[in-house]
C-alpha cells in the first residue's frame, strides 16, 4: 500500500529536476533531486529489507515525503511549483491515517475488512496529484495567454503614448509658433496704431512749442525792459516786468510739461506692454487719446473737421489697470469713430456734421462698481450682417493697407479677458455706433 507514496516522491524529483532543467536554478538543484529520485528507490529496497511492517514503512516514507514537500515550499526557487507540491498533501495524510489505523488494528479480524477502502483512498489521493497538476497546467496555459496579451497590450500601450507624446510636443511646437506669431501681429498693429498717431501728436507737440517759444520771446523783451528800468532807478516798475517775467515762466514750464506728457505717451505706446495693472485715472488716458485720434485724422485730411464732445466725470475714481493696454483700446475706438463720420462726410457732403463722443461714469452692477466709458459718433454704423464677425480677427471693412483687422479683436482680449470687463455695441446702419466699455472697479 505505500507503493504510491515512494512512486510519488520519486516523481515529484524527477518532475522538477525536468522543468528546472534550462533554468539558471538547474546547476544548483539538478544533483539534489537526482540524488532523492535515486534514494527514493534506494529507501523502498532498503526499508523493506529492514523494516518488515508494512505499515511502519509506509507511515516512515509518508514522513520522509512530508519532509521533502515543506522544505521544497521553503525555496524561492519552486516558488512556480507550489500547486505540484501542494498536491501532495492529501497522499500524505491518506498514507499515515491508512498506515496507523491499520498497525493499531492489525490484530483484529476486522481490520482487514478495510484494506480495500484505504487503497482505493492512496490510489485516489495519488491521481489527485495528476488531476491537480493538470488543473494547473490548463490555468498555466490560460496565465501565459493572458500574460502574453498583457504584453502586446503594453507595447500597444507604449507605442500610442509615444504617439500621443510626439503629437503633444508638435502641438506645443505649434502653439509656440502661434504665440511668437500673435506677439508679432500685436507688434505690427501696435505700430499701425502708432503711425496713425504720429500726425497727431505732432499737432499736440507743436501747440505747446508755439506757447513755449512765444512765451521764451516775450520773456526776453520784458528783460530787456527791466533791464532800462533798473538803469532809470525806476525800482518798482521793474519788480512789476519782474513778475510779470515769473508768469511766463510759469506757463512755459506748464507747456513743457505738457509737451513732456505726450512724449512720454508716445514712448508708453510703443513700449511692450508690463502686464502689472496700477490704479490709473481713465479719464486723463481716454482725454489724451481722444485728441490724438482726432487730430491724426486731420493731419491726414485738413477739410476734416468733427465736434468733439467730452463728459468725463470728475469723481470717476482710479481704475486698476494696464494703462498701456486699455489706452490702446480706446485709441483704436476713437480711431475707428472718427474713420466712420469721415466716411459718411465724404458720402454725404456738407450737409452731414461729425460728431464724436465720450463719456465715463461709475455705474452700479450685480457685481459692484464698475467704471464705464462710452464713445459714440453719427458715423455710417454697422451692418447686421457682419456685427457678429467685428470681433474676430483679420476682419475688417477698411480698404487693404488701412486697417489689420486686429485693433478690436486685441480689444476685446485687452478688455474681456485680461481685465475681466465688459464691451457692448449698439449700431444701427446709417446713423451711428456705440462701444460701451465697462470695467470692475477694483
Amino acid at each position: 500500500m505505500h507503493f504510491f507514496t515512494y512512486l510519488a516522491l520519486f516523481l515529484l524529483a524527477m518532475r522538477l529536476r525536468k522543468s528546472i532543467k534550462l533554468t539558471p536554478a538547474a546547476s544548483k538543484w539538478n544533483m539534489a533531486l537526482y540524488g532523492v529520485a535515486l534514494g527514493t528507490v534506494g529507501l523502498f529496497f532498503l526499508l523493506d529489507d529492514f523494516i518488515p511492517s508494512d505499515e511502519v514503512n509506509g507511515i516512515v516514507i509518508a514522513l520522509v515525503l512530508l519532509g521533502v514537500v515543506q522544505f521544497l515550499k521553503r525555496e524561492p526557487d519552486f516558488e512556480r511549483f507550489r500547486v505540484l507540491i501542494n498536491a501532495h498533501y492529501p497522499l500524505i495524510v491518506v498514507a499515515v491515517v491508512a498506515n496507523a489505523v491499520e498497525l493499531a488494528t492489525q490484530n483484529f479480524e476486522f481490520s482487514h475488512n478495510y484494506d480495500n477502502y484505504w487503497q482505493t483512498a492512496q490510489l485516489v489521493a495519488f491521481g489527485w496529484i495528476f488531476l491537480r497538476v493538470a488543473t494547473s497546467k490548463k490555468q498555466q496555459s490560460e496565465l501565459k495567454r493572458i500574460s502574453e496579451r498583457k504584453d502586446e497590450l503594453e507595447i500597444l500601450v507604449a507605442a500610442r503614448t509615444a504617439e500621443i507624446t510626439q503629437q503633444r510636443n508638435e502641438l506645443q511646437e505649434t502653439v509656440k509658433e502661434l504665440q511668437a506669431t500673435q506677439a508679432q501681429l500685436i507688434q505690427q498693429e501696435k505700430l499701425a496704431s502708432l503711425g496713425e498717431l504720429t500726425a497727431g501728436i505732432a499737432h499736440e507737440i507743436q501747440n505747446p512749442l508755439n506757447f513755449v517759444n512765444n512765451f521764451s520771446e516775450v520773456s526776453m523783451e520784458l528783460i530787456d525792459e527791466m533791464e532800462e528800468e533798473m538803469a532809470k532807478g525806476d525800482i518798482e516798475e521793474a519788480n512789476a516786468i519782474a513778475a510779470d517775467i515769473k508768469q511766463n515762466l510759469e506757463k512755459i514750464r506748464h507747456h513743457g510739461k505738457r509737451a513732456d506728457g505726450i512724449v512720454k505717451g508716445m514712448l508708453q505706446h510703443s513700449r511692450a506692454s508690463s502686464n502689472v495693472k496700477e490704479p490709473t485715472n481713465l479719464n486723463t488716458i481716454a482725454d489724451e487719446y481722444f485728441r490724438l485720434a482726432y487730430h491724426g485724422l486731420r493731419a491726414k485730411d485738413k477739410s476734416f473737421n468733427a465736434e468733439l464732445v467730452s463728459n468725463l466725470d470728475p469723481n470717476l475714481p482710479s481704475i486698476n489697470m494696464v494703462s498701456q493696454d486699455v489706452g490702446r483700446v480706446l485709441l483704436n475706438m476713437f480711431t475707428n469713430a472718427f474713420y466712420a463720420v469721415h466716411q459718411k462726410q465724404k458720402i454725404i457732403g456738407g450737409d452731414f456734421k461729425p460728431r464724436v463722443e465720450v463719456s465715463t461714469r461709475t455705474i452700479v452692477t450685480p457685481k459692484g462698481q464698475e467704471a464705464e466709458i462710452m464713445i459714440k459718433d453719427n458715423g455710417s454704423g454697422i451692418p447686421d450682417a457682419i456685427k457678429d464677425k467685428i470681433m474676430q480677427p483679420f476682419f475688417t471693412t477698411k480698404p487693404a493697407g488701412e486697417g489689420t483687422g486686429l485693433g478690436l479683436s486685441l480689444s476685446y482680449d485687452i478688455i474681456v479677458k485680461a481685465h475681466k470687463g465688459h464691451i457692448n455695441i449698439n449700431s444701427k446702419e446709417g446713423e451711428g455706433s456705440e462701444f460701451i466699455i465697462t470695467l470692475p472697479i477694483a
